[in-house]
């Protein structure tokens, strides 16, 4: 179904339930519009020129604003309307002031009238609503359309990356059973460090100076978290510590580590299926061309499946100091679900599995998120393997009664002195200080 086909005239809404008095006069306009200029040239125009399309379709509203029907409007109503119906054309409608609220990390559509977004760690509902279905619709074909991406009843899911780098995931009928849903998580253009992390008391100064010795001495690290506990970010501030001179490559779904300091930086994103079925480009793709790539270092964006195997025998035969998150409720969970997707790629038994895992993650940070929408580094376990398999020595936990880390002191602290030997002196002071 193409967008002129979808733009039938509305009808008026109740005000009460949230939507504008001018709701009649925008679908007017904007059905008028696409009688003038059709959803297919503007689309056209969109893939190759943004800007073109945009002069285009302002100069046609500005003539539909002229006729008799919109008469009995003010100049700032008129104003308005057309700038409704420019976003929703050229941008993404209802929901341009919430991509623009730099604060906003997520915006969650679920169906017409339910539109929620999360502001510094807390979820709240916002004050915007769709008229309808085919306004979402509008919306999602502006989204995926110059991205050369499809949906429809055949294939209901769809993630894709949009230009700003904001990631986006989309789901329509008959899959959704309340009206489409559109998930689209921001990323800040700044890059978070270690250091603002501590501000934000994420974790302690004890710990920022032990990661950021841990990265430049090529350990080993697996972030790892419930989903919206922060290890994107934290993985990419863990990235920040790693020495300019050094090699890079980044491999992830879709593209949201950023590198501004880092001057040796090769960022590859894998690719999903054609309408045709083909031409996908898996993670663990990525990751086995990574390696042809003489990489120093490789960070994995999210380990969710095969590539696991790779990724672990890539830190096995020389890639040390790489780096990834896992979505696990806990250290050892990360190792069950490291050890059920090392075995989607290949049947081994679960000790070998283990002997691999051990030989190649050094460490796991777990991160949690409380109810208050703060996000801390709660944990901090070194992997070692033994007689009844893999075993954490936790480093540090964060003792919630006491607001404050549990500290031990790590068997392998002279693998930090060895490969310090130019800080022994700030190395000595830290452990001290435990």
């Amino acid at each position: 179904m193409t967008l002129s086909e979808r733009m039938k005239p509305l009808q008026e809404t109740d005000l009460a339930a949230g939507s504008s008095a001018l709701d009649s006069y925008r679908d007017e306009m904007r059905a008028a519009l696409f009688d003038q200029v059709s959803s297919d040239t503007i689309a056209r125009l969109l893939r190759s020129d943004v800007a073109c399309a945009e002069r285009e379709v302002k100069g046609a509203l500005r003539l539909i604003a002229k006729r008799s029907r919109f008469d009995s409007l003010s100049s700032y109503q008129n104003d308005r309307l057309q700038q409704e119906v420019l976003d929703l054309v050229i941008g993404y409608g209802p929901l341009e002031p919430l991509l623009e609220d730099p604060e906003i990390t997520e915006i969650m559509v679920n169906g017409p009238r339910s539109v929620f977004f999360e502001k510094n760690g807390q979820i709240s509902p916002a004050s915007i609503v769709f008229s309808d279905v085919r306004e979402i619709e509008l919306v999602i074909d502006r989204i995926l359309g110059p991205l050369g991406r499809h949906i429809d009843e055949q294939s209901p899911l769809v993630s894709a990356r949009l230009p700003q780098g904001y990631r986006v995931n989309v789901v329509i009928a008959p899959i959704a059973l309340e009206g489409p849903v559109v998930t689209i998580r921001k990323f800040k253009d700044e890059i978070v460090s270690l250091e603002e992390l501590l501000k934000r008391q994420s974790l302690d100064k004890q710990l920022v100076e032990l990661l950021d010795w841990l990265v430049q001495i090529r350990f080993n690290i697996a972030v790892t978290g419930a989903t919206g506990s922060g290890k994107t970010t934290f993985l990419n501030a863990l990235s920040a510590c790693i020495p300019c001179s050094e090699r890079v490559i980044t491999i992830e779904d879709a593209a949201e580590l950023s590198f501004r300091s880092h001057s040796h930086v090769v960022r590859l994103e894998a690719r999903g299926k054609s309408t045709e079925g083909t031409g996908e480009i898996t993670i663990r793709d990525l990751v086995i061309n990574a390696l042809r790539m003489r990489p120093d270092r490789i960070i994995v964006g999210e380990c969710r499946g095969p590539e696991a195997l790779d990724m672990l025998q890539a830190m096995n035969t020389g890639h040390d100091g790489s780096l990834t998150t896992l979505h696990a409720n806990s250290p050892y969970d990360a190792i069950t679900r490291l050890e059920t997707m090392v075995r989607y790629g290949v049947d081994l038994p679960v000790e070998m599995i283990d002997r691999q895992i051990a030989g190649a993650l050094d460490l796991i940070i777990h991160l949690e998120r409380n109810a208050h929408g703060e996000r801390r580094v709660v944990e901090v376990d070194y992997v070692t393997f033994c007689e009844t398999g893999i075993s954490l020595e936790t480093c540090c936990q964060w003792n919630q009664s006491r607001q404050c880390y549990d500290w031990r002191k790590p068997s392998w602290l002279n693998r930090l002195f060895d490969q310090l030997e130019h800080r022994e002196e700030e190395v000595s002071r830290w452990v001290s200080s435990l």
